[in-house]
């Protein structure tokens, strides 16, 4: 064989041989570096998780909370006052302002909530409730009003309030041009400052004194006629009932209270008897209302309503009336249910049998 085949086979051969150990040594550093890679991997995941625990570690070593501080007492003290005991204490006050039912005590802590003596932490809110005075510190002008409004109003004003800075006394009357229930001269006299709670004293009207009423002719007066004589007449009348006698028209008037005089002072009382049939009569029962009331230094409105089995509700009478002992006539259906107010407050129910 020529010696130049020959050195040619041999260097294709050698070159064959360097290519196959070149490949084994790239084999092999592809899966040493793909093991030392997990190892890598490990060592990084690893290295945060201690990194994250000492950062904690050494955040909760550092970071601490509050201190526990002593609520301290304020009640009482002038806000300004309570507020540098707050700042001494690292507190915060939340404050609530509310009136007050003494006196001169404006500004000044009412309650505290947590209670003095509680333990907190600091910066805590501590929850204050400051006087913002009395409602009212001097006394009104109260001649001229009505001395019902004026006793509502009140009410209202001190509602929930266990010392009242205004106590009614109770009034005097006297007749007057004025109306009925005006407040005519008051003691202690407007603009007196209240420093502890007063006692108003009022001298309220009765209405004209001079004023007389005809005494009226009712003998043989339906019931529906007497309701209206009732409504316009400035009478007190007080009815009674008997059964009907004969040759009398059963639900009329057959006696009447007699007089010296034509005329009576106004709101006297007078005593009429009525005729009314027992059970029904012509689809009404009869019968005589009732109450006791207070009695009113001035007559005050009022009304009977009925309210009818089939649901119709209609009033019966208007009226002016001073209280105590009251009486009514009514003609009404079966089970009709009558009720009186007072001034638009229900006083009494009934229902007609």
């Amino acid at each position: 064989m020529d010696n130049k085949i020959v050195e040619k086979i041999k260097e294709a051969a050698k070159k064959i041989k360097d290519v196959k150990f070149e490949r084994a040594e790239v084999v092999s550093y592809f899966e040493s570096l793909q093991a030392n890679g997990k190892v890598f991997a490990l060592t990084v995941i690893a290295a945060v998780i201690v990194m994250l625990f000492f950062a904690f570690v050494v955040f909760f070593l550092h970071v601490k909370g509050p201190e526990e501080v002593m609520v301290p007492e304020v009640r009482g003290k002038e806000l300004t006052e309570a507020l540098l005991e707050m700042q001494k204490k690292e507190l915060y006050p939340k404050i609530t302002l509310r009136y007050s039912e003494v006196p001169g005590d404006k500004g000044t802590i009412l309650d505290q909530n947590p209670t003095a003596g509680s333990i907190v932490k600091g910066y805590s809110r501590v929850s204050l409730v400051v006087s913002r005075g009395v409602i009212i510190d001097r006394v009104g002008n109260y001649v001229g009003q009505n001395y019902d409004e004026l006793k509502m109003n009140l009410q209202t004003l001190f509602a929930g309030s266990a010392n009242p800075l205004i106590v009614l006394g109770e009034p005097s009357y006297k007749p007057d041009l004025s109306p009925a229930g005006t407040i005519l001269e008051q003691e202690p006299e407007e603009g007196t400052n209240i420093s502890d709670p007063v006692v108003l004293n009022l001298v309220v009207s009765r209405g004209p004194s001079f004023e007389n009423t005809r005494v009226p002719k009712l003998l043989g007066t339906s019931v529906n006629d007497m309701l209206q004589t009732v409504a316009r007449s400035r009478i007190i009348f007080d009815f009674k009932a008997r059964k009907v006698a004969a040759g009398e028209k059963p639900g009329t008037v057959v006696t009447q209270q007699e007089f010296e005089d034509e005329f009576i002072p106004n709101y006297s009382r007078m005593e009429i008897v009525m005729a009314l049939p027992e059970g029904e009569y012509e689809d009404n029962v009869y019968g005589i209302f009732s109450a006791n009331l207070t009695e009113y230094p001035y007559p005050v409105p009022m009304r009977l309503d009925a309210h009818t089995p089939d649901g119709n509700t209609y009033t019966l009478v208007n009226f002016m009336h001073t209280g105590s002992s009251l009486t009514l006539p009514y003609a009404v259906p079966k089970e009709t249910t009558l009720v009186l107010y007072v001034v638009d407050k229900e006083q009494k129910k009934t229902v007609v049998h």
